[in-house]
């Protein structure tokens, strides 16, 4: 019995009591039952039952004990993993933002080359407007009737097109029509480009048409492709 008692001092003090009470009880009413010779047999049974009942207790609380131990340590965990997603998530925000910042100045900066673009474009075309007329009387014996200028040209569907550098003149006593583009640096794309609005302006600008472009500068294979095309081509430093 001294080993069941053993065992009962290592339970909690709060169990411990009700537990002793419960022995005590369980003795005196097998002790009034049965003899004295059996009870004693009985009892070294009851306390060997008991110690066995006891130690697996004890091993279910240590299991216990570790099962906590480990909900701890997952709870830890999840705590771990739920800040480093609140960390990754605060990180995807401020990313998020400084791409739409980065977007942001990419439109504004295209906005601003767009402006200058069409400064510069704006301003070969003013010099051309002054110097292309005795730059055409000179070298084709083209003579501009008024003034050249820069137009919008509607179409019946409602569409338009910008045309740079537009005006008439006469060659050789017939009346011709001036209609020219402006690049800062030449290209065959912008030559095709060029062609399919001149072609747009068929049913709008009936007559004969001579055609050039004004640019900075232009590769000889551009300038002769413009030349094949019936383009004359003048560069800004003859102006």
């Amino acid at each position: 019995m001294s080993k069941l008692l053993e065992a009962i001092d290592e339970i909690s003090p709060e169990l411990r009591l009700p537990l002793l009470k419960a022995f005590t009880y369980l003795k005196e009413e097998i002790a009034e039952t049965v003899k004295k010779s059996d009870f004693e047999r009985f009892e070294k049974a009851t306390e060997e039952n008991f110690n066995r009942v006891w130690k697996a207790i004890e091993e279910l609380a240590e299991a216990q004990k570790r099962t906590e131990q480990r909900v701890e340590e997952l709870a830890e965990a999840q705590k771990r993993t739920e800040q480093r997603v609140e960390e990754l998530a605060e990180a995807q925000k401020k990313t998020e933002e400084e791409i739409r910042e980065l977007s942001q100045a990419i439109k504004d900066t295209r906005k601003e080359v767009g402006g200058l673009s069409h400064t510069i474009g704006y301003t070969l075309e003013n010099q051309a407007f002054k110097a292309l007329p005795h730059l055409l009387n000179e070298r084709y014996n083209l003579t501009v009737e008024g003034t050249l200028t820069r137009r919008f040209i509607e179409y019946p569907d409602g569409r338009e097109d910008e045309i740079n550098i537009i005006g008439t003149g006469s060659l050789n006593g017939k009346k011709i029509n001036i209609i020219g583009e402006a690049k800062v640096q030449l290209s065959q794309k912008h030559i095709d480009s060029f062609l399919k609005t001149i072609k747009r302006l068929e049913p709008i600008i009936h007559g004969d048409k001579f055609l050039l472009m004004v640019t900075h500068s232009a590769k000889p294979s551009v300038v002769s492709y413009a030349e094949s095309k019936s383009i004359a081509v003048f560069f800004s430093y003859e102006f």
